[in-house]
């Protein structure tokens, strides 16, 4: 019998429960004395690979930590179908929203083939693809399973992608007055190209209220563009590995969620309670992503995955500043 066959998953789960909670904790601090820095999500994989670098958890731990790195996160990344609908597209700039979907479909393309000058795996450079083009962490989280990635492979990926997010969405108010831009421009062009939704309101808050409210449903089109390149992404992986074309449960759950928020048939309340359960489990399972990865290996393959997403995020910016010019 295995070292810790007989007491189950409860060890790692446990584990990784606690470790998402002194993150939600560190974000709750963070906010107190001002603003939040690192989001809880990056900070339950930084807290996860100390301990698993310094403290190296014994194998006991290891199936819970499985358990929660794959099978929560997919529970998680149906039930964020429940939060993407497509009935706020009609009520954008049609430019805008081809904009958007543009620079998500050149943004993948065009990324990926960075990473893969650059060395990354297939499975990484799709990710660095997806989290730079889409929405941040929760692309890469709800690509990876998709795609069959590995744990260090997915923390890596978040990891060093984030690291680039914050300073870019940090420098993002003082290009206002260099680009020449509108508010109503400014706040195209932040939620065309920034990393994530928070750093997106970061980016735009200082700017003022019209510029929030554009950049904020510009983001939104990017994030809704997660079901279609999710779909798509999951039937090439089948087709690349030469096995019938069947997607996984979660894909199904989540496009199905996704039909019926878009028809109005969640009501605001589930949606909620939707969306909160997919955070507290998408949560937990960072914080398993983070107990499976050694920093001493990400630190090897670090450099690369750092500048494919560095050049990425260049990259869709340069195309965002055009698609808002040519939108007007």
């Amino acid at each position: 019998m295995q070292p810790g066959s007989a007491i189950g998953p409860w060890p790692g789960l446990l584990l990784c429960c606690a470790v998402a909670l002194a993150a939600h904790l560190a974000g709750l601090a963070q906010r107190a004395f001002g603003h939040q820095v690192i989001d809880a999500y990056v900070g339950a994989i930084l807290i996860g690979i100390a301990i698993r670098t310094f403290a190296q958890p014994g194998r006991r731990f290891d199936k819970g930590i499985d358990f929660s790195a794959r099978t929560l996160l997919e529970i998680g990344v149906a039930l964020l179908g429940a939060s993407i609908g497509y009935g706020l597209v009609p009520g954008l700039s049609l430019g805008l929203v081809f904009g958007a979907m543009a620079i998500v479909a050149m943004g993948m393309g065009l990324s990926f083939a960075i990473g893969r000058a650059l060395g990354l795996s297939k499975n990484l450079a799709i990710m660095v693809a997806c989290g730079s083009s889409i929405c941040g962490n929760s692309a890469i989280a709800a690509v990876a399973p998709a795609i069959r990635a590995e744990p260090p492979e997915v923390t890596s990926a978040i990891a060093f992608t984030a690291i680039w997010g914050l300073p870019l969405a940090i420098l993002y108010p003082f290009l206002f007055d260099a680009l020449g831009l509108t508010a109503v421009q400014y706040g195209a062009f932040a939620g065309l190209t920034i990393y994530s939704v928070p750093q997106v309101l970061a980016a735009t808050m200082p700017i003022g209220a019209v510029a929030t409210q554009i950049g904020t449903f510009t983001k939104l089109v990017r994030v809704m563009m997660l079901a279609p390149v999710l779909l798509a992404v999951s039937l090439a992986n089948a087709r690349s590995r030469n096995v019938r074309v069947t997607l996984p449960w979660f894909i199904y759950a989540f496009l199905g969620l996704v039909a019926l928020r878009s028809l109005g048939l969640i009501p605001d309340e589930p949606r909620a309670w939707l969306l909160g359960t997919s955070n507290l489990l998408t949560l937990v399972a960072m914080a398993a992503l983070g107990l499976s990865a050694d920093a001493r290996v990400l630190i090897r393959s670090g450099s690369r995955v750092s500048l494919a997403a560095l050049a990425s995020m260049l990259l869709i910016g340069g195309m965002g500043y055009a698609v808002v010019r040519l939108v007007g």
